[in-house]
């Protein structure tokens, strides 16, 4: 702020005042010299002027001023809205005239719109901005001011916006400004040099100024330079900010940064340097010189210049510094004192007013760097999650220990001594404190050392250690005395014993509930200055009320105590048992070759370490399920609060609803009452009606019993009589009578009558209700279908046309379309045919209406029926026309409410009108930011053109390029038209209102932040309604928007101004940021899959938000939800941008505002509609891409700050609510592993072992002791009780959405839903899904990118064919699904207990989930064009690239552990892959070398148990390793020699056969049938040396396949080098020509490399074939079902067989094409299914007669 010396007197206005008035700046201030030493902050911002109150009126219209100096060259001085076009000359002459109404002359407005002009204008003089800019910024500020002031005084307008803006209580450049420690730089004179005092300052240092440590006081004299500056300067200084904000491009995505630019151009603007100079600045000098260097340094840490075009740069998030390491810089001083000039001075050692001119002199990439490592690893969950660790595994750890003493009794006694008992478990402590070591320790990775918050940590860890020392030693000790030959009687081990255990659960009890982040200096709340900006930007959490606090942590002891009692009767005293028999178990006499008896006689120890270990994973998951089960009961009784339920009194719903209406809906408490309510509610009832009526959800008929009607009455007055609907409400089935039956005009009305019975908040009058904007994104969604996509098969899966399977869902609808048409057709036609021939007219004629809804091609027909498709599709037309409602219930509500104005126009319809949009306009602004727009085909700009001309009123943004001149850049704008835009006639394009020059390409992420980013500039008013391309709006719900905006809490602002004293009780409550409101998904009458998703969205978007959102954990800002713009904007906008990492960008800034003190609520009682593609593959898309967002959360330093600094039962509620359930789905896929593993080992035990007989109670018999019998029985109780417990954990995600459809419709309604979910297999799905979750965020976790197979958007009723499932499905579920499979079929050969059927359904739904849920899976004939179309798949793509091939599935799997090379060699087959960074080797070597070889031993060990007992003969076992071995690494050595000679083979003959096209094919057959043969024949004399014995050979290929998977995953991991972007050396590997094919020096050592990779190649391919097949045969079976395509179908759409979309129609030629294909692929299908069936069946049939005798099988 500008020094004391610097205060001169202002200079007079350089312009002389257009308007003839003398000066404004007549009175100068005297300036006070004599500051005294207390006071040394001085008054930042004392006024500089004084306005005389002076304002007069000017012409009616004040924009047409005569030119003056001011704008000399600019044309008449227009700077008015686009508005000003259309302002008409009403009755109401001042004001209609007026844009900007609640601004005008007539409202002692503190300061004129005109002067208002001149403050832009002599800013953007000063400081370069753009001229359009200015424009643009000025009719933003003019809307904001008119907004507030239209329900506030303009005087306290201008000051709660300056508030809001930069000095309030709650504004974000006032928070920055003390966090930064600005006021010590701006209170330390010249004098003593300002950068090095406030370092010392900080560090608490020899300086303590007076003022310094008087925060409050500095605070004071903040808030009486804010009450004492000028409105004239409290306006100028909201418009530098605004000016500065508006041109910043990708730099208003730091807030800080911006804040930082706007106080050094403040500073330097009141410096007399800045009031002398007369000489207006260049125009788009601030973009070029402050913006594009900080632009240019954001794009390149993303992406490099190759060949002239931007390539994205091979950089993972960690080596990026991203829009948060920027914006963290300008927190801290010691941030600030980095930045430094080219000639290396530090720009804080410069005058505050000299800084903004030395700003482009800085060189930023010197500046920044990491403040926060996104390193890709799982120990983020530790470090954010600790306490969660910590709850579970301390507490089970004392659970267990208690329970099972036999481990650690010494060898030679029963039970341990009293001392040991209590140390031991109390051991749980140390486990606690060692989980807060290693979160310690992986918090240093990701926190740079050298930045001023990396001590603590340190002192952390010391403690740590200490704590370690206590809670860990004693048992050291205790155990050495126990050891000990003679025993002590003495006390002391007991004693040190039992204070160990108590040291213990303090610990436990203290890092369980303590935020890491607050031991050891507070983050949170500290009072030291030291940590104050990582509390203002990252811990100010909004407050609770007590009633919500109290409710949070009654919900966290009521979850936290059920489930710890319950897991300790359920699991761990249950398992004491098994561990008293398993304990000290060895097994006797088994042997092996290598190893003795020492593996084998552990095998018992071995299975009881895996039962803890499963024990575990349960113990997580009963947290869940009890949450679940507690939120759910919260939430129906907050919803019985809320009365939202069918449980409050229904029967009346309908009957009150018009006074409902009237009380909740209409500002009726300032409206004199003329009429009777009734006359206003019939209006508003009857607009709700017509409107669905024009929508085709109602017939003409049911309209006639919805009305009211006006009707004579006896006395000759007219009255309105209600509509019988509101009257008979006891009759049963009345909704028939005026709905059509369970249609979409039935589901609105009830969910309007009753959302109306829940509290809303009192609406204001319209023309009071606060301005507000919605923006939509888009990119490329459709806009309006075309007829050719209506009435056009998309291919021959599809089997329907759109509109067909549009009329199959909306029957109703389309009846009520074609009856309207033919009315319009009629009416048209009445001039041409005489009366006779109508009559005649028959049901034929009306064909084409019901076909295709028009009878004559004629554009205004067709459109028609475009139309009517688009709206029931996803289209934006669908969304803008829905949007488009607001405009029409603005226009209703005022009309309603203002009988006046409809008087006073008389019969003058149109004026009324004018005056009706005016207000429409002026109050609501509906923006799409299409990004794309320049770019449009054709089609897509005709359907643009037409939503501008039906909605005038809609304002597109886009991006439009201009080339720069030759070898620069292409310059990009922010452009702005609207339907009113003229057109120009040379281009034929409109002509911009606004165009403004961006720094460059706008686009460096995602793509949606960035789109809403550049649009964000052109919203107007207070709040932002985000949406999304492919949502929808109904009228009715459109009417409540005055209460939903209420819920900002803004609507009744005291009079009494923000500065006038601090911390008053209006100004104190956090600002709310975000309303969220309900989502319904339109789409949700499609079949199961529909279904599932819907009710997904349902429990998610509405019964868990309704809890969460009630105890302050709601974060997600979904799609239809309110933000308050002006909140939102000065943090850094309405979501996160960094590509990548903010996936899911809107869940970022819910983070973002509510780390910074913005409350999120949410409203029950509005919901918009929302589209969703519920094919199967799309749903899975989904999926996939909420995992994998998900997965990125997981690095970011939003879950860091939230996960370290909430309170515990706030912590909680965030971590349940939002990473805990994928957390939890990756523990429900574990528990299933895991659980298969534990069986797989007791199967051996339980195979191998002689199992004691026990009496019924449990004792065991006599006489079995002398054979040597084992006691497992208690271990088979165990199992049952595992798998009750995963059942449950699978069975309660169905738990809220029954009790949602209990609670909202009812028992019957509840019980038939989730009766169809069952029938429906949906279990199956969920298990799935389930996977793809977990499979999405682990992989994200280790390799990055999300390389997903988009499956396109279709119809759910698409058919997929086998093998585009197989390569989207295998890597995530199939493979894994598969091993399992055989690990189940080995546990039900060795122990079968009815219990494992269950598992059979969840295993098999894991491989067949994808063909389960496919359209027409079952229909013979697709089935076996499917396997024609498998075989050509697995052998496509050896001589010619092929874009779907196996071999580009089984490359594109593989890439994401090798990357692909740099080198950009211009192939045309490059598309066929993503650019995304390789994986960092740590994570490969972990996942895929450590853990594949620690899975194939645990399977070796099972295997080499079974084999080390006698067999029949009573002869040893010759070595297991050695047979697995061979037949393990048998097939892999056999493909590597067939390669090698065909290699040899190819490279001589190649050449010769230059000319033979499918040379490269031919070989290529050959090597894999090869290897084929070599994979079966191995396992047929593996299956003769096991003698034919199934539970053996299943257990050794089980083996088998997990070492061949390990070498397999080795090979790729360890030897491959990166991949060519083109599949070139394939098919020089097997044409065996090398030249010629780009690879340049790399021909020499391709073919080595490719060697490695068609060794691993030749297995995949192989067991993929086999698996296909297996796959294929468990897919037979139900295709012999009679009629099963129709029960499929009724499965999976819930048609009736007569409804459902009929087959596909052929030519003669394609059918007998077809049966053809079909016969030929039949017989070979039966061929090779049954050659491969014979291969384990006969041996198993004729095993007696085939006997072998050789003598190398025997030593194997």
């Amino acid at each position: 702020m500008a020094q004391p010396a610097q205060r001169l007197q202002q200079p007079t206005n350089p312009f002389p005042n257009p308007y003839g008035q003398q000066n404004f700046y007549q009175q100068q201030q005297p300036i006070r010299q004599d500051y005294d030493n207390e006071s040394e902050i001085g008054t930042p911002y004392a006024s500089t002027t004084r306005l005389e109150a002076n304002q007069q009126y000017y012409d009616s219209n004040p924009f047409s001023g005569p030119d003056s100096a001011s704008d000399a060259g600019h044309g008449n001085r227009s700077y008015a809205p686009s508005i000003n076009s259309q302002a008409s000359h009403s009755p109401f002459a001042d004001s209609a005239s007026h844009p900007y109404p609640a601004w005008s002359p007539d409202r002692q407005i503190p300061i004129s719109m005109e002067e208002i002009e001149d403050i832009f204008l002599d800013l953007t003089q000063k400081f370069g901005f753009q001229r359009d800019s200015m424009r643009n910024m000025f009719d933003f500020l003019m809307h904001s001011l008119d907004s507030r002031a239209s329900r506030m005084s303009p005087n306290q307008a201008l000051l709660t916006l300056h508030a809001d803006y930069i000095g309030g209580q709650h504004a974000n450049y006032r928070k920055w400004y003390f966090a930064a420690q600005l006021n010590l730089d701006d209170a330390v004179g010249q004098t003593q040099n300002p950068g090095l005092q406030r370092l010392r300052s900080v560090r608490g240092g020899a300086v303590k100024t007076a003022g310094s440590k008087h925060l409050d006081s500095a605070l004071n004299r903040w808030r009486n330079a804010m009450n004492n500056m000028s409105q004239y300067d409290r306006l100028r200084q909201i418009a530098l900010y605004l000016l500065c904000w508006g041109e910043a491009g990708n730099v208003r995505f730091v807030p800080e940064c911006l804040c930082f630019i706007f106080k050094c151009a403040d500073d330097y603007y009141r410096s007399p340097e800045c009031q002398n100079s007369v000489e207006p600045v260049q125009e788009g000098l601030y973009l070029q010189t402050i913006i594009k260097p900080l632009y240019t340094f954001m794009r390149d840490q993303g992406y490099e210049v190759v060949d002239g075009k931007f390539v994205r740069r091979e950089r993972d998030h960690n080596q990026i510094i991203g829009y948060d390491d920027i914006n963290q810089l300008f927190w801290y001083p010691e941030g600030l004192a980095r930045i430094v000039l080219e000639n290396n001075t530090r720009l804080v050692d410069i005058s505050p007013a000299k800084r903004y001119t030395n700003l482009r002199r800085v060189d930023w990439s010197k500046v920044f760097f990491k403040t926060y490592f996104e390193k890709r690893s799982t120990a983020h969950l530790l470090v954010n999650f600790n306490r969660v660790w910590i709850l579970h595994i301390a507490i089970y750890w004392f659970y267990t220990a208690f329970n099972s003493p036999k481990v650690y009794a010494p060898a030679n006694t029963q039970y341990p001594s009293p001392a040991m008992t209590w140390s031991a478990t109390a051991l749980g402590g140390a486990v606690a404190t060692l989980i807060m070591l290693f979160a310690t320790i992986a918090e240093f990775m990701y926190i740079p050392t050298t930045w001023n918050n990396a001590s603590h940590l340190t002192t952390r860890f010391i403690f740590l250690l200490v704590i370690l020392a206590l809670t860990g030693g004693p048992t050291v000790y205790i155990a050495y005395v126990e050891s000990r030959t003679n025993p002590t009687t003495s006390q002391i081990p007991l004693i040190v014993g039992i204070v160990q255990f108590f040291i213990s659960v303090v610990a436990t009890i203290v890092f369980g509930l303590f935020p890491s982040g607050r031991m050891f200096g507070d983050r949170v709340a500290g009072k030291s200055r030291k940590y104050m900006a990582s509390q203002t930007f990252t811990a100010s959490y909004p407050e609770l009320t007590r009633s919500a606090r109290t409710a949070s942590i009654m919900l966290w002891l009521l979850v936290f105590g059920c489930k710890f009692a319950e897991s300790y009767f359920f699991l761990t005293s249950s398992f004491s048992s098994p561990i008293a028999v398993m304990a000290r178990t060895t097994v006797q006499g088994c042997n092996d070759k290598f190893f003795g008896n020492a593996l084998c006689s552990n095998q018992v120890p071995f299975t009881l370490t895996i039962m803890y270990i499963m024990d575990l994973i349960l113990f997580f998951l009963d947290t869940y399920l009890w949450y679940i089960i507690w939120v759910v009961v919260f939430s129906v009784g907050r919803s019985f609060s809320l009365g939202l339920s069918i449980w409050t009194p229904w029967k009346d719903v309908y009957s009150r609803l018009p006074k409902r209406i009237y009380a909740k809906l209409l500002a009726t408490a300032e409206m004199e009452v003329k009429y009777k309510p009734k006359v206003l509610v019939s209006q508003i009832w009857n607009a709700i009606i017509i409107s669905m009526y024009r929508e085709h959800l109602l017939g003409i008929d049911h309209v006639q019993r919805l009305l009211y009607h006006q009707v004579d009455s006896p006395d000759g007055r007219r009255t309105l009589n209600p509509p019988p609907f509101f009257l008979n409400q006891k009759g049963g089935n009345y909704k028939d009578t005026f709905f059509p039956a369970n249609g979409e005009a039935e589901r609105r009305i009830s969910f309007f009558a009753s959302s109306l019975t829940t509290a809303l908040p009192e609406p204001l009058p319209v023309d009071a209700m606060p301005t507000f904007t919605v923006l939509v994104p888009h990119y490329s969604e459709k806009i309006l279908l075309s007829l050719r996509e209506i009435i056009r098969e998309e291919d021959q899966n599809t089997r329907v046309t759109l509109l067909e399977y549009l009329k199959q869902l909306h029957s109703v609808e389309w009846d009520n379309f074609v009856k309207d048409t033919k009315i319009l057709a009629g009416e048209s036609e009445d001039g041409t045919s005489s009366i006779n021939e109508k009559h005649t007219s028959n049901k034929a004629d009306d064909l084409p209406f019901y076909c295709i809804g028009f009878k004559t091609s004629s554009p205004e027909y067709t459109l028609r029926t475009r139309i009517w498709a688009s709206l029931r599709a996803q289209t934006l037309y669908r969304t803008v026309s829905g949007m488009m409602n607001y405009s029409k219930a603005i226009k209703l509500l005022y009309r309603v409410e203002n009988p006046a104005i409809v008087s006073m126009f008389g019969g003058n319809t149109e004026k009324l009108e004018r005056e009706l949009e005016r207000m429409a306009r002026r109050k609501f602004k509906f923006a799409i930011s299409m990004q794309r727009f320049s770019k449009f085909n054709k089609e897509e700009q005709e359907n643009a053109e037409f939503l501008l001309r039906a909605y005038p009123d809609l304002q597109i943004a886009y991006l439009d390029e201009e080339p720069g001149s030759k070898g620069s850049e292409p310059r990009l704008f922010s452009t702005l038209i609207d339907g009113h835009s003229e057109i120009d006639e040379v281009t034929g394009k409109r002509k911009p209102k606004f165009r403004i020059e961006l720094p460059g390409n706008p686009i460096l992420g995602d793509g949606k932040s960035d789109n809403q980013n550049h649009a964000i500039i052109f919203y107007r008013g207070e709040y932002l309604q985000l949406i999304d391309a492919n949502q929808d709006n109904y009228l009715e719900e459109c009417l409540k928007i005055r209460n939903i905006l209420g819920e900002f809490e803004e609507y009744s602002i005291s009079s009494q101004s923000p500065y006038a004293q601090w911390g008053h009780k209006e100004f104190k409550k956090s600002p709310v940021a975000i309303v969220g409101t309900r989502e319904y998904i339109f789409s949700e009458n499609i079949g199961i899959l529909g279904d599932i998703a819907a009710g997904k969205e349902q429990t998610f978007g509405t019964m868990t938000a309704r809890a969460l959102a009630w105890i302050g954990g709601k974060l997600h800002y979904g799609h239809p939800d309110f933000l308050n713009a002006l909140f939102m904007t000065t943090r850094g906008g309405v979501s996160k941008a960094q590509k990548g990492l903010h996936l899911n960008e809107d869940i970022f800034a819910g983070m973002n505002a509510f780390g910074r003190g913005g409350r999120i609520k949410h409203s029950e009682y509005y919901q918009c509609g929302k589209g969703r593609d519920l094919g199967f593959g799309t749903i899975l898309n989904f999926q996939t891409k909420i995992g994998t967002g998900m997965g990125e959360q997981m690095l970011s330093r939003e879950y860091y700050y939230l996960g370290t600094q909430l309170p515990i039962d706030r912590f909680l509620t965030f971590y349940y609510g939002h990473p805990g359930f994928h957390i939890n789905n990756i523990l429900v896929i574990y528990s299933i592993q895991v659980f298969m593993v534990t069986l797989l080992y007791i199967g051996t035990l339980n195979k191998q072992l002689a199992i004691c007989q026990v009496d019924s109670q449990g004792n065991v018999l006599g006489g079995q002791q002398a054979s040597g019998c084992y006691n497992l029985i208690p271990v088979f109780d165990w199992i049952r009780r595992c798998i009750v417990s995963i059942f449950l954990v699978f069975f309660v995600a169905f738990l809220p959405l029954f009790l949602q459809e209990l609670v909202e419709r009812g028992t019957g309604k509840a019980l038939l839903r989730l009766g169809k979910h069952f029938l429906s297999l949906s279990p199956i799905f969920e298990v799935f899904s389930t996977q793809i979750y977990s499979q999405a965020i682990l992989s994200n976790l280790t390799f990055g990118g999300a390389r997903y197979i988009a499956t396109g958007r279709g119809f759910a009723t698409t058919r997929i064919s086998f093998s585009i499932l197989y390569s989207r499905f295998a890597g995530p579920s199939i493979y894994m699904g598969m091993r399992n499979l055989l690990i189940l079929l080995y546990v039900s050969l060795a122990i079968w207990i009815p219990y494992l059927i269950y598992f059979w359904f969840s295993v098999l739904s894991l491989c067949i989930a994808p063909f389960v849920f496919n359209p027409h899976q079952f229909s013979f004939s697709d089935f076996i064009i499917d396997y024609r179309e498998f075989l050509r798949w697995m052998s496509r793509g050896n001589s010619r690239t092929k874009a779907s091939s196996w071999y580009g599935y089984c490359r594109l799997s593989r890439t994401m552990i090798t990357g692909y090379k740099k080198k950009k060699l211009g192939h045309p087959s490059e598309k066929l892959s993503g650019d995304l960074p390789r994986a960092p080797w740590r994570a490969v070597v972990f996942s895929e070398v450590i853990w594949p070889i620690c899975l194939a031993s645990i399977f070796v060990i099972a295997y080499m148990f079974v084999k080390s007992f006698p067999n029949q003969n009573g002869e040893q076992n010759p070595s297991a390793l050695v047979r697995i071995a061979v037949v393990a690494i048998g097939p892999i050595v056999w493909n590597a020699a067939v390669l090698l000679s065909l290699f040899f083979v190819s490279l001589f003959l190649g050449p010769m056969f230059d000319k033979w096209a499918r040379f490269a094919s031919v070989m290529a057959a050959i090597a894999h049938f090869l290897a084929l043969l070599g994979i079966v024949s191995f396992f047929e004399f593996f299956w003769f040396l096991e003698l034919w014995d199934a539970s053996h050979a299943v257990l050794g290929v089980i083996t088998i396949v997990a070492i061949q998977r390990a070498i397999q995953k080795i090979l790729i991991a360890v030897f491959l080098s990166r991949e060519f972007k083109h599949d070139e050396t394939n098919r020089a590997w097997w044409s065996g020509k090398w030249y010629g094919r780009g690879l340049g020096n790399s021909a020499m050592s391709q073919p080595a490399r490719e060697f490695i990779v068609k060794i691993v190649e030749m297995s995949l391919w192989s067991s993929d074939f086999l698996l296909g097949h297996i796959l294929l045969m468990i897919l037979t079976v139900p295709v012999l079902i009679p009629f099963i395509d129709k029960l499929h179908s009724t499965m999976l759409f819930w048609l009736r067989p007569s409804k459902q979309i009929r087959a596909p129609l052929y030519s003669t030629k394609q059918k007998r094409q077809r049966r053809w294909i079909i016969i030929k692929y039949t017989l070979l299908y039966i061929v090779v299914v049954s050659g491969l069936a014979s291969l384990i069946v006969l041996p198993a049939i004729f095993r007696n007669e085939i006997t072998f005798h050789c003598t190398l099988c025997q030593n194997i």
